[in-house]
């Protein structure tokens, strides 16, 4: 792990972020290929997400996310070493995020998130279709396709997805005259939203030729979701206004003509009026 930079290096690293492209992305992912190929033991380097199948998502705001493969009983060598990656530039931080890998900030800026996996290991997990960015001859290309299929994401019913989002309301507003304000904000304006998405998409309220994130619905909503993004500021208006969200929540169930139970809409709106002790 690298050393952690001073307060001076880092705000230059920081401003250094300004010259992140696409191109410059794409050209260090080449430049980490090179240097796995020259490290000895490594076999390939699979690009995945904007820097995989999806690279018309790639900006200049864009991570470089990747797995590298690696000779059997060499794993934990480059897990635990990151030489051959500031070998392609300089690490400013580093950490291990996970059993396989890690995060890592470069000094321009550039973001990386990596695992580090044998081949036969490739057929025993889930993951989205990749992008060799460089493999040795005797790697089957094929192993860029995952053998085991991304979790399909099943929507509730909406009974349940309705019946969840007021439950989260009702407690949260409890949890808020207890005093419990960031607990009560999360239930108001994170979960109960979690689920109003999952209505939205249910309903297929959105943009089909925007891709979700199997591992994360919110990724990319207001791109695919637009007409719920603009209800996001009167649903989300911070850790001191929990009530206001709850209000504004079944206003938005309201609209899309839910079907919400009167006695619990009735509570839920005497405790968002009544005044905390």
């Amino acid at each position: 792990m690298q050393p952690e930079p001073s307060k001076e290096s880092a705000s230059q690293d920081a401003l250094r972020h300004q010259g992140v492209t696409p191109e410059l992305l794409l050209a260090r992912l080449d430049s980490i290929g090179i240097s796995l190929r020259e490290s000895g033991h490594a076999v390939g380097l699979l690009g995945l997400g904007s820097v995989g199948n999806e690279r018309k998502r790639l900006d200049n705001y864009s991570d470089l996310d990747f797995f590298v493969i690696v000779e059997a009983g060499y794993k934990q060598r480059y897990i635990a070493h990151l030489d051959w990656l500031a070998a392609a530039h300089p690490l400013a931080w580093s950490f291990q995020n996970t059993a396989d890998g890690h995060k890592a900030l470069m000094a321009d800026g550039v973001f990386c998130e990596f695992a580090v996996f044998e081949p036969n290991e490739l057929a025993r997990i889930p993951f989205a279709p990749g992008h060799w960015v460089w493999r040795r001859e005797d790697l089957h290309e094929g192993l860029s396709q995952p053998q085991i299929p991304m979790p399909q994401q099943r929507l509730p019913d909406e009974t349940w997805i309705v019946g969840e989002a007021l439950s989260c309301v009702f407690v949260g507003l409890q949890r808020w005259h207890r005093g419990e304000r960031l607990s009560a904000a999360r239930f108001v304006q994170g979960y109960a939203i979690d689920r109003l998405i999952e209505l939205d998409a249910l309903r297929a309220a959105s943009t089909p030729d925007v891709p979700e994130d199997p591992f994360n619905r919110e990724r990319r909503l207001e791109q695919r979701q637009p007409e719920l993004a603009r209800e996001l500021p009167d649903l989300l208006p911070g850790y001191e206004k929990t009530p206001q969200a709850a209000l504004a929540m079944l206003n938005a169930l309201e609209r899309r003509h839910a079907v919400l139970n009167p006695s619990v809409v009735e509570c839920i709106r005497a405790l968002a009026a009544e005044q905390p002790p």
